[in-house]
């Protein structure tokens, strides 16, 4: 589908500096600045977790910036960004707030996609979580929510910066995340599938706090083995699905819920990596996401969804382009008209974030 004479909000693409700016994988950046090892080769001597996740380190070792972005969106259409966090791990209690600041500078609208909305870094169990929350705010007037590192996994060969299950539903984090509904903030949730019925919990307690899941809950393994036991084979696969498609039912029952339909080219899904600057043709992509985009416009409908690209996580896999014209086609495929793909496309973003406030 053809998303020429409509205007995008990509809400969800990062950006970074690991040469100038204090993020998790700048020690890596600096290494290959200044010892001249083949990225080839130091990715077969990385540990297999993180192989698998980034899938080509190539984007987390450079730069990645609004003239960047806008060279690989291309053609599509983008009007404005939403920028989530990605990594930052400066020193001081209110140091996440530092990215909101570093990014509110960035060069965005010129000759680039306007900067729509931030969404920081935060940790609800932390006891100066409400301070934070007051130093992002004040870092930057397109701040709206945070998104907290809580994702977990079973599967220890999986990459998880969460080493506590159950996090979510925990007392301390409860406890935080009331600050955030406090100051009508949203909260952003990236976790992996196995952990929906936890995000389902929270909307639940928090039923006027919007909260926005991440690339449809991430089920690791679903389009192919990765980590030590799975996707490793079509029946445990099959079981994957399942459970991913009834808890994101039981998820979208809840009105305060939006999901975006991004991160589905994520290499932790399972995707085969293929040659760097070759992406994924659509053809293949649409037989791969289709049955996952149809049963979240099922559960959710045209206007609790939305579209990001996840750039440029999502880049070793395939092209923006190609992700959001095999989002759109799978979409438009299953009865989604034009006024739907524009809401899914725009203008959900716009209402979630704020972004038509600015």
């Amino acid at each position: 589908m053809d998303l020429a004479g409509m205007t995008v909000v990509d809400a969800h693409i990062h950006q970074w500096d690991p040469l100038t700016t204090p993020r998790e994988f700048s020690g890596l950046a600096k290494l290959f600045r200044y010892v001249p090892i083949p990225v080839d080769l130091a990715k077969r001597l990385a540990p297999r977790r993180e192989r698998e996740f980034v899938g080509d380190p190539t984007p987390f070792v450079h730069p990645y910036l609004p003239r960047d972005y806008q060279q690989d969106a291309g053609e599509v259409p983008v009007e404005a960004i939403v920028h989530i966090e990605v990594e930052w791990n400066g020193k001081g209690r209110l140091a996440p707030a530092d990215e909101t600041r570093w990014v509110e500078s960035l060069p965005f609208g010129v000759d680039t996609p306007a900067l729509g909305a931030i969404m920081g870094a935060g940790d609800p169990t932390a006891p100066d979580f409400g301070e934070l929350l007051d130093a992002h705010q004040a870092a930057s007037r397109r701040f709206r929510g945070i998104r907290a590192r809580v994702e977990t996994h079973p599967d220890p060969q999986v990459r998880a910066m969460c080493k506590t299950p159950g996090l979510l539903t925990s007392s301390a984090f409860l406890s935080g995340f009331g600050a955030l509904a406090d100051r009508g903030l949203a909260f952003e949730a990236w976790v992996y599938s196995g952990q929906l019925p936890e995000v389902t919990a929270l909307a639940e307690r928090y039923p006027d706090t919007t909260i926005v899941l991440n690339h449809l809950g991430t089920p690791a393994g679903i389009f192919g083995p990765v980590g030590r036991n799975t996707g490793q084979h079509p029946g445990q696969r099959r079981e994957l699905f399942v459970r991913w498609r009834d808890d994101l039912a039981a998820l979208a029952v809840h009105t305060n819920v939006v999901s975006k339909v991004s991160g589905l080219m994520m290499p932790i899904l399972g995707h085969p990596v293929p040659e760097r600057g070759k992406p994924t043709p659509v053809p293949v992509l649409l037989e791969r996401i289709s049955p996952m985009l149809e049963h979240a416009l099922d559960v959710f409908g045209a206007d609790r969804l939305i579209w990001g690209s996840n750039f440029p996580v999502d880049k070793p896999i395939t092209s923006i382009p190609n992700a959001a014209e095999a989002v759109a086609t799978a979409l438009s495929g299953h009865g989604a008209d034009d006024k739907a793909i524009e809401q899914i496309f725009r203008t959900n973003a716009e209402r979630v974030y704020g972004i038509d406030e600015l």
